[in-house]
């Protein structure tokens, strides 16, 4: 698509998203738009367009779209779908803003299925399109609902948006009970034109928009959304995302270690962290997180506190604080000291906080204890309250602690302040409204909530390194046969583009011997064999050899293997065997994994995968997340030289990136040698596809 074209769909989009004119398309799918329109109150003009009737839910209809008084801003396309290519097409001439094309049949239909969906995109023009196989959008900012099925949202002055591939979530997601205010949905389908991407950056532009919610089945566009990403990272709209399913990423030969770590959902791990998206694990914390952030935004840091008059609650939050990495630090003495003296001898102060029952129904008191806990510093208070059954129980006590903290939290200038109830049902919905309008995020479910808290401190780490986070390429393929290197070959390249390896030489069976005499004992010995992908265990290497005898009878043991052998001074002295490895993925493109190495990497599977190109600070970033990183820094013994560690992976990184051809990249081990001695790649794999006339 030109600069031009790409300027008009945005544009395009724009009008679509926030439309005054809509032309509805279609038979009772379209009349159900038209009620749900009314009944969200939308305030524009509706189109409806029919060849045969008369009129739509009391308005004129028109034979096509060719007829209609003006182009629209948006239009509902449902009509079946050969017969959506037709009018789409009617549509883009006309100069509509945008379509949702609500048929079935497409690319989720194979073959023929994706040949319609290419005449679709083609008819589209430059016309923004939602769809196909989509359940529509809606708008309860401007009240409009390209939308033919019930829903349960309604008008707002500012919420979450929610982008989903699936029509069923998103109508569940209106339907919620958990006051959290939805300001758009978009049902994407398809996403043949218009993505996740392109919607997250018009968004943006939209200041009523407190965060964004991405449900994703598979990911088609990794380089736009992180793109989008880092554009709200920069706007300081936090975004999150639930991921379902398995991306298509094509056949993977698992020659490499580096193949069979970094999977679809090791990369997609990658991606929501060079985005900055945080990433949830379910649909309730996914609601919960889009509500704290809403309330709050990204949090400054991970630690909280928390006060509940129950220590079987506060053993809980502990437990949920440790698990999703959230720190609970001590209080500062000034705020102990005033705790102390307001609840009394008898209740032991600390966090989390358990204030036992003796000040329960006292607004007067409770609104001390929690003015002196809110004066804590920490990035998130939580207030755990699980009200009684309204149908069989009084709530008046409940109801003073609640507002106990409104007035504690009037009374202070503290953000992340939330009410927990342990359990979704445990706060009533008017009891969260009532709490959104006072600036407290109402939390449903304790562990939603540690969920929610440590998203949005992982949002807020990303907002303050966005200078550090590249933008990633498209993935391709590189087309041809793979073929693989031999390791002393490997090593060569590695040698040229600044990556240590052993000292040693290629040698025949008879001379081996010699060699090793020359490079010096002890040594390590192997068989040399692109076809020799993992050596310790088809028994093609030998290490710490002493002398010559030792090196001549590993070589008759390995006879059967090679005819050529690797002889390479033993390197010794290691902190820790690391790995690092390139993959080129068809869709995520060249990714980096780096963690523990050696025979057991597999197992251990303490490694870390980012998306190319990297920089110095995120690969830094990333050794630190892995469990090996204190022996790194000198847990229990002496330090690695982590410099030169981070050297040899940014030139293995640069190597891999600026060679299209390369498929795979595998060094394991890198050792990482004491400090100020370096870093050692004593094994490598190097795989490149082969065009037909270099064989």
């Amino acid at each position: 698509m030109s600069a031009a074209s790409d300027v008009r769909r945005k544009d395009n989009l724009r009008r679509m998203l926030s439309p005054e004119t809509i032309a509805v398309i279609g038979g009772s799918a379209a009349a159900e738009s038209v009620r749900q329109c009314r009944a969200v109150g939308f305030q524009g003009r509706i189109w409806p367009v029919h060849p045969h009737r008369t009129d739509l839910e009391g308005l004129p209809c028109y034979r096509s779209a060719a007829e209609l008084p003006a182009a629209p801003d948006a239009a509902l396309v449902a009509v079946p779908g050969p017969a959506t290519v037709d009018v789409v097409g009617q549509l883009a001439a006309r100069g509509t803003g945008g379509a949702v094309c609500h048929a079935s049949g497409f690319a989720e239909h194979g073959r023929d299925g994706g040949a319609l969906q290419q005449q679709l995109v083609d008819a589209c023009g430059d016309m923004a399109l939602i769809g196909p196989n989509c359940i529509g959008s809606l708008d309860y900012l401007g009240g409009s609902a390209l939308w033919p099925d019930q829903h349960g949202g309604n008008r707002v002055a500012s919420g979450v948006a929610v982008l989903t591939q699936s029509g069923n979530i998103a109508q569940n997601l209106t339907m919620q009970r958990r006051s959290l205010p939805v300001a758009r949905v978009v049902t994407l389908g398809n996403a043949a034109v218009t993505g996740f991407a392109e919607l997250i950056e018009a968004l943006l532009e939209d200041p009523r928009i407190t965060a964004i919610g991405l449900h994703l089945e598979g990911v088609a566009d990794p380089a736009g959304l992180v793109r989008a990403g880092l554009a709200a990272l920069r706007a300081g709209i936090p975004v999150v995302a639930l991921k379902s399913g398995r991306s298509e990423l094509g056949a993977q030969a698992n020659l490499s270690h580096t193949s069979s770590l970094a999977g679809s959902d090791a990369l997609c791990e990658a991606l929501f962290d060079r985005a900055g998206i945080a990433r949830i694990s379910g649909l309730s914390a996914f609601v919960e997180a889009l509500k704290f952030l809403h309330v709050h935004g990204a949090a400054a840091g991970a630690s909280i506190t928390s006060a509940s008059c129950s220590g079987g609650e506060a053993a809980l939050v502990a437990d949920l604080a440790e698990q999703h990495g959230l720190d609970v630090p001590p209080f500062p003495e000034p705020v102990h000291e005033r705790l102390a003296q307001a609840l009394g001898d008898r209740v032991p102060v600390g966090n989390p906080l358990d204030y036992h029952t003796y000040i329960w129904g006292d607004a007067h008191a409770q609104a001390e204890v929690f003015g002196a806990w809110l004066g804590s510093g920490a990035d998130a208070h939580l207030l755990l309250v699980d009200h009684p059954r309204a149908d069989r129980c009084r709530g008046e006590q409940w109801s003073t602690a609640i507002e106990a903290l409104s007035t504690a939290h009037a009374r202070s200038s503290t953000a992340g302040v939330c009410v927990v109830s342990t359990l979704p049902e445990g706060l009533p919905e008017q009891v969260g409204a009532q709490l959104l309008d006072r600036g407290i995020a109402p939390v449903q479910g304790l562990a939603e909530c540690a969920e929610a808290v440590a998203a949005a401190a992982r949002i807020g780490a990303a907002q303050r390194s966005t200078e550090h986070r590249l933008p990633i390429e498209p993935g391709e393929s590189p087309a041809g046969r793979p073929r693989t290197s031999d390791e002393a070959a490997g090593k060569r390249e590695l040698a040229a583009c600044g990556i240590e390896v052993p000292r040693g030489e290629i040698t025949g069976a008879e001379q081996a011997p010699d060699a090793a005499a020359r490079t010096g004992f002890p040594v390590v010995l192997k068989a040399v064999s692109a076809e020799l992908a993992h050596k310790s265990e088809a028994g093609a290497v030998r290490i710490g050899l002493q002398n010559a005898e030792q090196v001549r009878h590993a070589v008759a043991e390995m006879s059967g293997l090679a005819d050529r052998f690797l002889v390479e001074r033993m390197v010794t002295g290691a902190v820790a065997e690391l790995i690092v490895g390139v993959r080129r993925d068809p869709v995520f493109g060249p990714a980096l994994t780096v963690g523990s190495g050696g025979v057991l990497v597999e197992l251990l599977r303490d490694t870390t995968s980012l998306l190319l190109p990297v920089s110095r600070e995120q690969v830094h970033e990333a050794l630190q997340r892995l469990r090996i990183w204190p022996v790194l820094t000198g847990y229990r013994g002496p330090g690695a030289d982590v410099p030169a560690v981070l050297d040899a992976i940014l030139a293995a990184a640069a190597f891999a990136h600026e060679d299209p051809n390369l498929c795979e990249l595998d060094i394991n081990p890198l050792l990482a040698l004491p400090t100020g001695r370096g870093a050692v790649a004593v094994d490598a794999l190097v795989r490149r596809t082969e065009q037909e006339d270099d064989r």
